[in-house]
């Protein structure tokens, strides 16, 4: 059993927990999305403290939505300039959160049908990725994306849609078990009236039904926001959002007990539900950078390929990667329930895997068409002189693994490499082709290690 007292007091390095290489490139992954050679090398000097100072305040702001994807109503381009953004970002840790809020309020325009209102609900995730939950889940609630989404939109006072009331409590606010179905039918009255006009959510008081309600053991004549008020009251709630961004941030490994979450639950609740101190707390605690965390989730396919572009300082085409990432079974803006991305070990099966290991092959041997030589493994450790002898083995493994690989791979690699470059090479291959691909393919490999697929 984990202490909670221990679990979440401020990590201090010592002895057997010491701040290194492996603890830089954990925070980096966890709370952006991996790091470049120069970033893991700051991050040693700047310690624990002064990487999440770093990462909290961010930095400039992320490349603007373009008109087009609005106006023209562009679905398609929604996944791949996000994932431009993810690339190109230098507040990474918001960047991030905005993932996490979209899956939390996992919203898929494969119904909503307008980019618009899309890339609208994905800039308030934005906006409030580290700001107030009670003030999110308010604006969320009447957002235009989510009033199509469930159905709110045409929910009338004669014939009221109970989805948006069963998925505020079951998924956005409270969690199974923390209400009855008839909490579920009286709010959904409170629910009825509210159109999209305009783009924007207007609340037709003659649909509206103005009568009193009982939710929660609270009676009154209820609109939208009482309904929210009254979830945020709950003393479920500040445990079920403090649990869900405890399997973001720290694994998924661990079922975190009411105890272990209480001081940071209770923390949460007294704020007013200030959502950035809350990821302060978990970001700098002894649990975060202890081995109950790190490598303790399997990497999304968004956090797998941006960290292998990340780091190998790439400059891709975003549409190329969106449409890779679609085998591999994430599509931003496209989530496949309103539950979301499963995550976890649902992200692996045999023909993920077999994708994964296709986009590395692509993003390393420079002949794909899609990405050419615009992530060169070969290029980036002639940068670091890290290209000689056994020194790419080292170079990729640090920058990839940080060192968390089995020393027998660490030799296996190395005996590669030199087979590799004692070969003979096609006639057609340059003196650099022939001297690069075998670095190009020892990288590949590393990408490929089950290793690799953790976070």
């Amino acid at each position: 059993m984990i202490d909670a007292k221990w679990a979440w007091e401020s990590y201090k390095p010592a002895g057997e927990s010491p701040w290194d290489l492996r603890r830089v490139g954990h925070l980096y992954r966890r709370a952006a999305f991996g790091a470049t050679w120069p970033e893991l090398q700051a991050g040693l000097s700047k310690g624990p403290h002064g990487c999440v100072d770093e990462l909290l305040k961010g930095g400039d702001a992320a490349p603007a939505w373009p008109e087009s994807i609005r106006k023209g109503n562009v679905g398609a381009h929604v996944p791949a300039w996000w994932l431009k953004r993810c690339l190109e970002t230098r507040d990474p840790l918001r960047e991030k959160l905005t993932i996490f809020w979209h899956n939390h309020f996992a919203t898929s325009n494969a119904k909503v049908n307008n980019a618009g209102y899309m890339v609208s609900m994905i800039g308030l995730f934005h906006q409030h990725a580290l700001g107030n939950f009670a003030t999110l889940l308010q604006e969320v609630t009447l957002d235009p994306a989510m009033l199509v989404w469930l159905d709110t939109n045409a929910s009338k006072k004669s014939a009221p849609n109970e989805n948006y009331a069963r998925e505020l409590m079951e998924l956005f606010s409270l969690g199974i078990g923390t209400y009855s179905e008839q909490d579920i039918r009286e709010a959904a009255r409170a629910f009825t009236g509210y159109e999209i006009k305009d783009g924007k959510c207007k609340l037709n008081a003659g649909q509206h039904d103005g009568g009193s309600k009982s939710v929660l053991s609270k009676s009154g004549s209820f609109k939208a926001e009482d309904v929210v008020n009254i979830c945020l009251e709950q003393k479920s709630c500040p445990y079920f959002i403090a649990g869900k961004l405890f399997r973001f941030l720290i694994g998924e490994s661990i079922t975190p007990q009411r105890d272990l979450l209480e001081p940071v639950a209770e923390e949460f609740r007294k704020s007013g539900y200030d959502f950035g101190k809350l990821v302060e707390r978990m970001l700098r605690s002894n649990l975060f950078f202890s081995d109950h965390a790190i490598r303790t989730k399997v990497k999304s396919p968004v956090d797998f390929a941006v960290g292998v572009v990340r780091a190998l300082e790439g400059n891709v085409s975003s549409l190329a990667l969106a449409q890779s990432l679609e085998g591999l079974g994430q599509r931003l803006g496209y989530p496949p329930s309103v539950k979301g991305w499963d995550g976890g070990p649902a992200w692996l099966n045999g023909q993920t895997l077999l994708f994964r290991q296709n986009l590395a092959l692509a993003l390393t041997s420079t002949t794909d068409e899609r990405f050419k030589s615009r992530t060169d493994p070969s290029q980036l450790a002639r940068k670091y002189n890290e290209d000689t002898t056994d020194k790419p083995v080292d170079f990729f493994l640090k920058l990839f693994l940080q060192g968390d690989v089995a020393a027998g791979t660490r030799e296996q690699l190395i005996e590669y490499l030199k087979k590799a470059r004692s070969q003979s090479t096609p006639l057609y291959w340059t003196d650099e082709q022939a001297a690069d691909h075998p670095l190009r393919s020892v990288c590949h490999l590393i990408l490929t290690l089950p290793e690799f697929q953790l976070d």
